[in-house]
């Protein structure tokens, strides 16, 4: 249904007339064009801009940087674009008490530098953290590689509001971290994708910033002895932050295991000196920081690549995770791949070719993945895996999600057809 003039009328009475604007064609979704964008100012407003949108009957897909836009379905239809980027305050920093409230559109690097001057930090490593705001990462569950330690968001968030497609703002959670009352709307709104209500704040644990931290690199040309270093970290006493591995498909296939430790000078050598144990006779070096910005290398190359690479996320038992790229090779024989696997299990690859070679290799590895109860999930919309479902397939709970829809979103207003199963 087209946006009304009326309607566009009725938000600028409620935000302004210089908070509503006619979409360009840079903010189209997926080929899709909404026709206005619509930024309130505080929650109030918000709400009343989605009560307005669901009673007409017109789609609202929610945007804080826009850094994720590009993942799940192409919505169904799109009526206006409602903006978080006004609403981008730290509202509380209670620093004794290790926790933060912060508005949806604020950047995760305006409110981690922030918790910095008390020396505090929310462990995670977003995407494009200058750009991603709070909203955006909660909705898209983009937790990183700190998981491993700290947590993924639904362990890092402990309340949440809501705006409700029928104007309603729901609260759940509290202040302190020992408050679990209320806990399960903050999880079903992570990673929900704005599907079931447009996230206006969140209250999150903190954590302190460490000493000093040190990154080590192993590397390895063989997927078996960075499978066996990966086992070996995660059966071990040792306690780091982060795990990952990197391949890098060039001519000849390399394999770098990077492992992030935080803590005392003294404390760190020790660790690194069991690594060089754990890892013989591979070798062990100290690396830069930056390797941990490989996943977001990979996610970048893609968006500027659409035609000729997909970025694609998997999900596998650890031990299964890393020793799947072995079937890769076969399936990309002449274009290649590079990838990024946490010691979670979770991972991202980038897949270079051809739309039909890629789309075979797709098809072949989401069914390895399925078949051994992971998932394989297609990050972006490229013009090669047109006709491919980017979620695979649903599962056993999608019922379950399907009811929280209706629940939430009767009117099929927020995003709809996004995510899994086009809900």
């Amino acid at each position: 249904m087209n946006t009304s003039l009326a309607l566009a009328e009725k938000f600028e009475l409620i935000v302004g007339a210089s908070h509503v604007c006619a979409a360009t064609a840079s903010d189209a979704i997926a080929g899709i064009q909404p026709e206005y964008i619509v930024s309130p100012g505080n929650e109030q407003e918000l709400a009343a801009i989605l009560a307005s949108a669901n009673e007409a009957g017109v789609a609202v897909i929610p945007r804080g940087g826009g850094t994720k836009l590009d993942w799940g379905n192409p919505p169904k239809r799109t009526g206006i674009i409602l903006s978080t980027l006004r609403l981008n305050r730290v509202l509380e920093h209670a620093w004794a008490d290790l926790t933060a409230i912060v508005e949806a559109g604020c950047s995760v690097q305006t409110l981690q530098d922030t918790l910095a001057k008390h020396g505090q930090r929310l462990a995670l490593d977003a995407l494009w953290p200058a750009h991603a705001t709070i909203g955006g990462v909660l909705s898209s569950n983009d937790s990183g590689v700190l998981r491993l330690r700290f947590g993924a968001l639904r362990d890092l968030v402990i309340g949440v509001t809501l705006a409700l497609p029928d104007g309603t703002v729901a609260s759940s959670g509290g202040k302190v971290v020992k408050n679990v009352a209320g806990y399960d709307l903050p999880k079903l709104a992570t990673g929900a994708l704005g599907t079931l209500g447009v996230i206006t704040r969140a209250i999150f644990r903190l954590h302190s910033l460490p000493w000093t931290s040190k990154t080590v690199t192993c590397s390895t040309d063989r997927i078996s002895k960075a499978q066996q270093l990966m086992t070996g970290l995660l059966a071990s006493n040792l306690s780091y932050s982060a795990a990952q591995s990197r391949l890098i498909a060039e001519r000849k296939p390399q394999i770098l295991v990077d492992i992030l430790f935080e803590g005392t000078e003294a404390g760190i050598a020790s660790q690194i000196a069991h690594v060089n144990s754990l890892a013989a006779p591979m070798s062990v070096a100290e690396s830069d920081h930056s390797v941990w910005q490989f996943r977001q290398r990979l996610h970048s190359e893609a968006k500027q690549n659409p035609t000729n690479s997909i970025l694609v996320k998997i999900s596998a038992l650890p031990v299964d995770a890393l020793a799947a790229m072995e079937d890769l090779p076969g399936l990309l024989p002449k274009t290649g791949f590079d990838a990024a696997i946490q010691a979670t299990g979770l991972g991202v690859l980038l897949l270079r070719g051809d739309a039909d070679t890629i789309t075979s290799a797709l098809k072949a590895f989401r069914k390895k993945f399925e078949a051994a109860g992971g998932s394989l999930v297609i990050l972006g919309n490229s013009l090669s895996t047109k006709g491919i479902n980017p979620w695979g397939t649903p599962g056993d709970a999608f019922e379950l999600m399907r009811s929280l829809k209706q629940q939430f979103d009767p009117g099929n207003t927020l995003n709809p057809g996004r995510f899994v199963g086009g809900i």
